[in-house]
């Protein structure tokens, strides 16, 4: 369970610093590919929070962890990263576009959570 949670979090993490970064990096009419119509919605600067939010808990699903350095942030990460996915698709439901991806990556992220703080806890 140890190593596939790993590997779980390694992926969930690429995929947030993916994303994260490319918010945080490009200004807005960069960003607006044709499946984020969201960002329509919002001005720069809520992007650039939700991106560093997502390169928080990027950085937040290895780093304690890997370094040894207060492991009990991995699991508090997985769970803000799962709010944060719950709030996209929120939006994403509102605007009528498919919520799916963003579930899945909440639901990875709680899986994260609960296997971090419950099934097999880093020791500190």
């Amino acid at each position: 369970m140890h190593i596939a949670l790993w590997v779980l979090q390694a992926l969930l993490a690429l995929v947030f610093l993916g994303a994260g970064l490319n918010k945080l990096a490009r200004p807005k009419p960069a960003v607006v590919p044709p499946a984020m119509g969201w960002i329509n919605d919002f001005d720069a600067n809520s992007i650039r929070l939700i991106g560093l939010a997502e390169v928080l808990g990027g950085l937040g699903l290895l780093l304690p962890a890997a370094l040894g350095i207060l492991p009990w942030l991995t699991p508090i990460a997985a769970l803000a990263l799962a709010v944060l996915m719950l709030g996209a698709a929120n939006v994403h439901v509102k605007r009528r576009e498919a919520a799916a991806p963003t579930l899945v990556l909440a639901i990875l992220a709680l899986l994260v959570f609960i296997g971090r703080f419950w099934i097999a806890p880093f020791s500190s």
